[in-house]
């Protein structure tokens, strides 16, 4: 690995897709500088900023300033914190908000906040008036490393996650590492689920490091630059080979297809956050791998005890409620894996390791073995 960048150093990830290329900049105290990047970017542009409720009370006066101060005009809407916004309804209301505020095919919508916020203004802008471009200023670890890069957008549907959607890339993405000082542990540890999963899938020296320097990115020191640099860069290269997940990015998908029946089984509630539901499939992946033969359980062991070493739920009697909602049923969970985007033509796909920084895709894994494997862990 590299030494970690000086905190101070703002990072630029450039992410590779000929007319619709755009960059990552990554860097302690970098959102004063957004008026100014979209000025330089879109002359003359009006922007609308989508926010949820929470995020507002801390950034949005910032981001509204910076604008200002580039002579760009904005309004601005706020959703409810949680997966909850990410729904019809939340759609519809975003949708008219930007609709009301004249924001036209030239303009931008800013998307200021986590993962859901991103997701929904990413789509929101996708289908208004046929598309708008939009910004990402992701406010959470797991929107800085994870869903603000790649053009993935949508919304839940009741019978599973981020069902209904489109591919719509972001014209510029600004990660403010300040910005998450002001996340809860329970918030931070969860998008760290997604760093880890960079160094499980494909980079074994990143995971070492991170066995390593997981306590300083936690703290805010110099590694946590680097860790985010290091996953958007992972990340911005699977982009540019597969756009729209024809191939090798569902690698990035490692724990999600376990992890996101989980979430459909919580209700998308706070019960299981987002990144807590791929740590605890990341786990899954990895003992169902080894039962499989395709890793040794000595692996298994040490992609657990890391995530649990980073204070992540690894086993899904760590989900609070477990008894409730289907969690404890087998069955329940395989219907709910059923309805994964991954599915095709009725057949599961499973990503799993052959090694630790070696994720493979596993298509038409036989729903038996699944069952049985999910049947012995609900028991142990």
């Amino acid at each position: 690995m590299t030494a970690p960048l000086k905190p101070s150093d703002p990072i630029t990830v450039h992410v590779a897709l000929t007319d619709r290329a755009y960059d990552i900049v990554i860097g302690r105290s970098v959102l004063p500088s957004l008026g100014a990047r979209i000025a330089a970017l879109r002359p003359g542009v009006r922007t609308a900023i989508v926010t949820d409720k929470t995020v507002a009370k801390h950034w949005l006066q910032a981001t509204e300033a910076s604008l200002a101060e580039a002579g760009i005009a904005t309004s601005h809407i706020a959703v409810d914190e949680g997966e909850g916004s990410k729904s019809y309804a939340g759609l519809e209301k975003v949708s008219e908000a930007l609709i009301a505020a004249r924001i036209e095919r030239n303009d931008l919508v800013i998307a200021l906040g986590g993962g859901v916020v991103g997701d929904l203004a990413g789509f929101a802008a996708a289908i208004l008036r046929r598309g708008v471009d939009f910004v990402q200023v992701p406010t959470s670890l797991l929107a800085q490393v994870d869903s603000s890069v790649g053009g993935k957008t949508g919304i839940n549907s009741p019978q599973g996650k981020n069902l209904i959607g489109s591919f719509h890339q972001p014209v510029l993405v600004v990660a403010d590492t300040a910005v998450l000082d002001t996340l809860s542990p329970r918030q931070f540890r969860a998008g760290y689920a997604e760093v880890a999963k960079y160094g499980v899938l494909g980079d074994a020296a990143f995971f070492t490091w991170l066995e390593t320097n997981h306590a300083d990115i936690m703290r805010g020191g110099s590694a946590r630059e680097h860790a985010i640099a290091t996953s958007c860069r992972a990340k911005a290269g699977v982009v540019s080979r597969d756009e729209r997940e024809n191939g090798e990015r569902a690698l990035l998908n490692l724990g999600h297809t376990f992890g996101h029946a989980l979430e459909a089984a919580t209700g998308f509630s706070d019960r299981l956050y987002h990144g807590e539901g791929v740590s605890i499939g990341m786990v899954l992946a990895a003992e169902f791998s080894a039962q499989l033969g395709m890793i040794s359980a000595d692996d298994a062991v040490r992609v657990e005890r890391h995530l649990a070493d980073a204070g992540l739920p690894t086993r899904l009697q760590d989900i609070a409620g477990f008894q409730q909602e289907g969690l404890a049923d087998a069955d329940r969970l395989m219907a709910l894996m059923a309805q994964d985007k991954k599915v095709k033509r009725g057949k599961l796909t499973f990503i799993l390791l052959q090694a630790i920084g070696q994720a493979v895709i596993a298509n038409d894994v036989d729903p038996a073995t699944v069952h049985a494997f999910l049947q012995q862990k609900l028991t142990q």
